[in-house]
């Protein structure tokens, strides 16, 4: 798994965007342009792409180290950070479920049906 790799599942696993990675990487005095940044999600075969350095990723890491904690002068508490995501996840409905399902599919089948013996069963 390359750096970019990690960086784009980190992108999505904090629903982040372009903006905020630039702002998180600025706690970190690591100045990036998001077409840079576009340049590192892009996939490898496009002429565009550009390989993230050790340098980059370990500046993004400890940048979501001090978004998320805050600094040592001015902690932040994770769970709150932690909770305006939770609040901005979409969830799905549940499928509700017929009551009499099983009813269903047993008037369905036909009883006339005479299962056989089967030629390759082992004999208990």
């Amino acid at each position: 798994m390359t750096n970019n790799d990690v960086l784009k599942k980190l992108r999505v696993a904090l629903m982040l965007r372009d903006d905020e990675i630039v702002e998180i990487l600025k706690l970190v005095d690591f100045k990036i342009s998001k077409a840079e940044l576009g340049a590192l999600f892009r996939k490898e075969d496009h002429p565009n792409y550009m390989e993230c350095g050790d340098q980059i990723l370990r500046n993004f890491l400890n940048g979501l180290v001090i978004h998320f904690r805050g600094e040592k002068d001015n902690p932040k508490n994770p769970k709150e950070t932690l909770a305006h995501l939770k609040k901005n996840i979409v969830t799905k409905p549940k499928k509700k479920y017929e009551t009499n399902f099983k009813e269903k599919q047993e008037k369905k089948l036909d009883k006339h049906i005479v299962h056989g013996n089967y030629k390759n069963k082992k004999k208990s």
